[in-house]
C-alpha cells in the first residue's frame, strides 16, 4: 500500500521534471572548447601584454611564468625576437614552438 501510495505520487513529479529541459538555442549554444580556450583572433606583443593577458592567451603560460616574462622585458628593454623567450627562466624550446604563431616582438 505505502508503496503504491509513494508511486503514484512520485511519478507524475518525476513526469513532469523530464519535459520541463529547454534546448539551447544554436545561435547561444557554445562549444566545449568555449570556456577555457584561449580565443586565437589576435597576435599577442610580447614587448606589450600584460602578465594577466599572457597567461590568458597563451598554451601553457601561467602566472609565474607570465611574471618572469615581464621580469625579463624589463630588465632587457624588451624582446627582440620571439625566440628570444628562451631566455625567461622555465621557458623551453616546446612552449615557444607551441605559442610561436601567436607571438611577434618587434
Amino acid at each position: 500500500m505505502r508503496k503504491t501510495l509513494l508511486n503514484a505520487l512520485l511519478l507524475p513529479l518525476f513526469t513532469g521534471v523530464a519535459f520541463t529541459v529547454h534546448a539551447i538555442p544554436p545561435s547561444k549554444a557554445t562549444t566545449p572548447h568555449s570556456f577555457s580556450s584561449p580565443s586565437h583572433e589576435q597576435t599577442i606583443n610580447l614587448n606589450t601584454a600584460s602578465a594577466e593577458i599572457l597567461q590568458r592567451e597563451l598554451s601553457g603560460i601561467g602566472k609565474a611564468k607570465a611574471e618572469a616574462i615581464i621580469a625579463y622585458r624589463d630588465a632587457n628593454g624588451g624582446f627582440q625576437t620571439v625566440d628570444e623567450l628562451l631566455e625567461v627562466k622555465g621557458v623551453g624550446s616546446a612552449l615557444v614552438e607551441r605559442n610561436k604563431n601567436r607571438l611577434t616582438a618587434p
